[in-house]
Parts: structure tokens; C-alpha cells; sequence
């Protein structure tokens, strides 16, 4: 029963929020996914270490494809998407840790910067 209440939740959430406010939902998603990889790395789970990269993979990937090119930020945006895409895919197929940290400090960086972007536009309460 709880767990249909939080699911309901998790779509009105979804439902409702912002443009602004899917991104960062996005970058959370993929932030998370990185870090179960990490920890199913440190615990040789070579399923999970595999889904969860992917799913992180297709994060990037979602976040890329919505780049919009009228601006030119967003050929810097791809480049790093790119970047960090090659990283985690690297990082899974080496099973290094070291590799799958650089790509979440570079998600990690860019929610943190679209929060700024967000605050400085009023587009995020916290």
C-alpha cells in the first residue's frame, strides 16, 4: 500500500514539475545510477554494475538530446555529455572506480551548476 502511495507521488511529481525542474531530475537519476554502479563495483556485482551504468548512460543520453543549438552553451553542454557518456561507458567496461568517480564529479558538477542557472532565472525553490 505505501509503495503505491510513493509511486503516485513520484508521478504527480513528475506530471508537474518544470522543464527546469526535469533536468535536474535527470541529473539527480543519473547522479544516483552512478553511484549504485560505484557500489556494485566495490562489491564485484557485475549485473548491477552494468544496469546501472546504463541507465546513467541514458540519462546523458536523454540530457544530449534535448540540447537546444539556438544557444551556443550547448555545443559546451554536448561536449561534456559526450565525455562523460565515453567515461562511464569506459568505467563499466574496465570495472574501474576511479573512472565511474570522474564521471559523477562532472554530473555532480553540472546539476550544480543547472541549480545556479535555475536560482539566478527563479526557476528553483529549494
Amino acid at each position: 500500500m505505501a509503495f503505491n502511495a510513493v509511486k503516485a507521488y513520484q508521478g504527480t511529481k513528475i506530471n508537474t514539475a518544470s522543464p527546469a525542474e526535469l533536468i535536474l531530475m535527470l541529473y539527480e537519476g543519473a547522479i544516483k545510477f552512478c553511484n549504485k554502479a560505484i557500489y556494485a563495483i566495490e562489491n564485484d556485482d557485475i549485473q548491477s554494475r552494468n544496469v546501472n551504468f546504463q541507465k546513467a548512460q541514458k540519462i546523458i543520453t536523454q540530457l544530449r538530446v534535448n540540447l537546444d543549438f539556438k544557444y551556443p552553451v550547448a555545443n559546451d553542454f554536448d561536449r561534456v555529455y559526450e565525455y562523460i557518456n565515453r567515461r562511464l561507458v569506459e568505467a563499466n567496461i574496465k570495472v574501474d572506480k576511479e573512472i565511474a568517480e570522474e564521471a559523477l564529479q562532472y554530473i555532480r558538477e553540472m546539476r550544480d551548476t543547472w541549480k545556479e542557472v535555475m536560482k539566478k532565472n527563479k526557476l528553483y525553490v529549494q
